[in-house]
This record gives C-alpha cells, sequence and structure tokens, in this order.
C-alpha cells in the first residue's frame, strides 16, 4: 500500500485519521485532514479533548460535577426548615394563650395588656408578625423567654451544648460496637450464635427507651450496685471531666436504643458486600480474607452505615427527650418539655426551628458524604435526588463503590 509521497504514518497514529484512504476525502484520508486543518477554520492543539479540558477557565473556578446536586439538595433543605418554621409559628400563634397575660400575670388590667400586645406585635396580621419573627430569627436574635424573662439564646446555649455532648457519647459507644459486632456477625451468619444474636436485638429493640432507662436506674443507683448517680444534674461550674459518672447512664439507655439498629444494618451491609462479584474476584485473585474483609468489604458497607449514623443522630436529637426526663439531664429535650408545660412560645418556637436546622444539616452532610464515598456519584455529571443509583448505594452500599484492587 503507497501513500502520498514523502509521508509515512507514525507507528503510534490512531487509524481514524491516518487509515487507507477514502474516495471522497474520508476520515482517514490527507484530503479530509487537510480539509479539517483549512485556513478557514481554527486549528485546535492538545491531543484530543485538551482543548476542551485546558480551557480558559481557571481550574478553581471549575466545579465539581455533584456541585448542581448538592445546591438542588441545600435548595430544598432551606424550603424545608422554611416550611417547618412557617408551621411551628402559626400553630403556636393559634393556641388560646396570651403571651402579653402571660407576661403581666393574671392581676393586669387590660389596657396594659393592649399596651403590651402593641409593643410585642400581636396585634397586626399573621403574615407581618411570621416576617417580623424571621427576620429576628436571622438576625440571631431568638426573643425572650415568657418563663423567666431570660433572652432565649443565652438558655437554649448551654442545653444545646449539653445535648451535643450526649450525642457525641452516644454515637462513639454505639458506632464501634455496631460495626465490631456486625462484621463479627456477618462472617458468621446462619450459624447458631449469628441467630441467637439477632433474636437479641429484635428483643432489646421491642423494649421501651424509658424502660431501659428504668431498668439501669434501679441495678447501678439503688440497693442492687449503687455506684452511679440516679440524676444526671451537671455542674456549669465544674469542668465535665470530673463529671463523667453523670453521662454514663444517660449514654448506656440511649446506647442500647440506637445501637441494634445500626448492628444490624452494619451486618446486612456487609453480607451484601460479601456476596458481591468485587468480593468473589478478589478472593479468585487470592487475596487473603483478612484483607478481604477489613480493606474490601468493609469501606463498602459504610456507606449505608453513614445514613444509619445520620438517623442514629437524627432519633437522638429528637428523642433524647425520655433520657433526659428520667435522668433529669439538662439537654435541649427536656427545657423543650419544659417550655411547651409553661406555654414559653419564644422557647418552643426557637427550639423546634434549631433542631429543624440541625437535622436538615446532618441529612445534608449524610447525603454527600454518600456521594463523595461512592465513585459512580461522585463523578456523575447529573445526580438526581431519586435516582436508582442514590438509592441502592443508600440502601445496599455496593455495586457503586469498587474495592482497591479493582482500582
Amino acid at each position: 500500500m503507497s501513500h502520498a509521497a514523502g509521508h509515512h504514518p507514525h507507528p503510534h497514529a490512531n487509524p481514524l485519521t491516518h487509515g487507507p484512504q477514502g474516495p471522497h476525502g474520508s476520515p482517514g484520508s490527507h484530503a479530509g485532514k487537510d480539509a479539517r486543518h483549512a485556513p478557514g477554520r481554527p486549528r485546535r492543539h492538545g491531543h484530543g479533548g485538551g482543548a476542551r479540558r485546558h480551557s480558559a477557565s481557571s481550574p478553581w473556578l471549575r466545579l465539581p460535577p455533584w456541585a448542581p446536586w448538592f445546591l438542588g439538595r441545600l435548595l430544598t433543605g432551606l424550603g424545608v426548615v422554611v416550611a417547618i418554621s412557617i408551621v411551628v409559628f402559626v400553630s403556636t400563634q393559634a393556641l388560646p394563650s396570651d403571651p402579653a397575660r402571660i407576661i403581666l400575670g393574671p392581676e393586669a388590667s387590660e389596657a396594659t395588656i393592649a399596651v403590651l400586645r402593641e409593643q410585642l406585635g400581636l396585634n397586626g396580621p399573621i403574615v407581618l408578625q411570621y416576617l417580623h419573627w424571621a427576620g429576628q430569627m436571622l438576625s440571631g436574635d431568638l426573643g425572650r423567654s415568657i418563663d423567666s424573662n431570660v433572652p432565649v439564646g443565652e438558655l437554649m446555649r448551654a442545653r444545646f451544648a449539653n445535648s451535643l455532648l450526649l450525642t457525641a457519647c452516644v454515637t462513639l459507644t454505639a458506632l464501634p460496637i455496631a460495626l465490631v459486632l456486625g462484621v463479627a456477625l456477618a462472617l458468621r451468619r446462619d450459624r447458631a450464635g449469628d441467630r441467637l444474636a439477632i433474636a437479641a436485638l429484635v428483643l432489646l429493640k421491642a423494649v421501651p427507651g424509658f424502660a431501659i432507662a428504668i431498668v439501669l436506674v434501679l441495678l447501678f443507683s439503688t440497693s442492687v450496685f449503687k455506684v452511679l448517680p440516679a440524676a444526671s444534674l451537671l455542674d456549669p461550674d465544674r469542668d465535665l471531666p470530673s463529671q463523667w459518672r453523670y453521662l454514663v447512664l444517660p449514654t448506656a439507655t440511649l446506647a442500647l436504643s440506637v445501637a441494634p439498629y445500626l448492628l444490624r444494618l452494619v451486618r446486612a451491609s456487609m453480607i451484601e458486600v460479601l456476596e458481591s462479584d468485587h468480593v468473589a474476584a478478589a478472593r479468585l485473585r487470592g487475596i487473603p480474607e483478612r484483607r478481604i474483609v477489613w480493606r474490601h468489604a468493609l469501606p463498602n458497607a459504610l456507606i449505608p452505615a453513614i445514613q444509619g449514623v445520620a438517623m442514629t443522630l437524627r432519633v437522638l436529637f429528637g428523642g433524647a427527650l425520655i433520657a433526659e426526663v428520667v435522668f433529669s439531664y439538662p439537654g435541649i429535650g427536656s427545657t423543650l418539655n419544659a417550655a411547651i408545660e409553661m406555654r414559653d412560645m419564644p422557647m418552643i418556637q426557637a427550639i423546634v426551628l434549631v433542631i429543624t436546622v440541625a437535622i436538615v444539616a446532618i441529612n445534608l452532610a449524610a447525603d454527600l458524604a454518600t456521594v463523595l464515598l461512592t465513585p459512580r456519584l461522585r463523578t456523575a455529571g447529573r445526580i438526581k435526588a431519586r435516582s436508582p443509583g442514590l438509592r441502592h448505594a443508600l440502601r445496599l452500599g455496593r455495586g457503586h463503590h469498587r474495592p482497591r484492587y479493582a482500582r
């Protein structure tokens, strides 16, 4: 086969551009090549898509592929917060109690109550009242407590910190136990010990939280052992390490409530990963079983575990009320319970709004962590909030996160 005079194709040339000559300047002919490089057309530099990759935009301005999805999720979360704030404000304003009468007391005259209602803006339309309240919330002014006449922000700061401390203690206690026992049960699935453990977990999950708290108090705070205090009254003037005994029983109560869910989730995810094609290929390659479990299977199983931890945090923020009331723990849940009993509207509105923002932030962080840990979703140009790939990653945690030996 002869080529054009004096032209020899490069030994590594692309066959699409240096193939046999076509009769009418086909993609493999020199005529087509000369036509593509005609003076009327700008000549491309680089190889392949290099011109597109090295565009005029700076690399630090280039957003990751999942940025539009994250922006959509962020806007959805903001919409949820706004909707919850409207529901909470309208619900509390519709209660029969009058904040002005509660503040001034039952002996105040109607004229004095009317003046205070005007000062508080309670005589205007409900829409204007909500906009005024929302503006105060955005500026950081959470209002003043009707019960104690103290700024709500000052009262919530210490209580919210106590709830965060209790949540961290429960998570750091329940998560390692769930990971270790979940992996151990997955490696011994369908055996007698595995079935017995699953039955015990189902039974423990069915026990109410207040029953667990009462049993722990009877065991460790009364005549049986009497080694821990029954009331978790933290002293703000003392350092936290010296008060660790007050955190043991609330932490144990909540950890026993959430650990069965996390343990069963890790076990199910680990079984799914161990039965996947990636792990089977790793075994065929002769990789040791311990390395397969801890380096290839466990990272894949952690993807749904992230969602489990997020659900646990949501439960702890919204469901720690029982433990806080039983042990007299000064957290955000017991504060909300006291505010509801006293009809303290500013306190109720602020606490519910703060809990809503915390739960939305937890959901957003968990979804983002799932996407970042799943290569197929991380590099996808478009991620739908309800896409099958995201649901599959959240549900099973396999198929998208390739093990390290296959990378």
